[in-house]
């Protein structure tokens, strides 16, 4: 639960939209959807801006461009919601303790 409050919280943060932390996975991903639908409507650069911002890889934005059968939307907010998951997971596996004596 404390992963999905936290990458909820970048994702509100990066796309400038309000995400409840109790929802599920499908639920996050709708929201997100929504959000995305209302940026390749009226603002596709913004959107591609903060694809950018969160990490998404290019190469799977042109992939769903010319290939997703599901609404472009859709596939975006899966695209956005699993890289933060990734993007947690290795930030957790890979966590460094504070180097003694570097306190600012």
């Amino acid at each position: 639960m404390e992963n999905i409050k936290e990458i909820s919280k970048r994702i509100s943060n990066d796309l400038d939209m309000h995400l409840p932390p109790q929802l599920t996975d499908e639920e996050m991903i709708m929201h997100i959807a929504d959000r995305v639908d209302q940026m390749l409507k009226g603002d596709p650069d913004l959107l591609m801006s903060y694809l950018y911002r969160l990490d998404v890889e290019e190469k799977k934005i042109n992939a769903a461009i010319e290939t997703s059968i599901t609404p472009l939307n859709v596939t975006f907010a899966n695209l956005i919601w699993e890289r933060q998951k990734e993007r947690l997971a290795s930030k957790k596996k890979y966590k460094q303790d504070p180097i003694e004596g570097w306190e600012f």
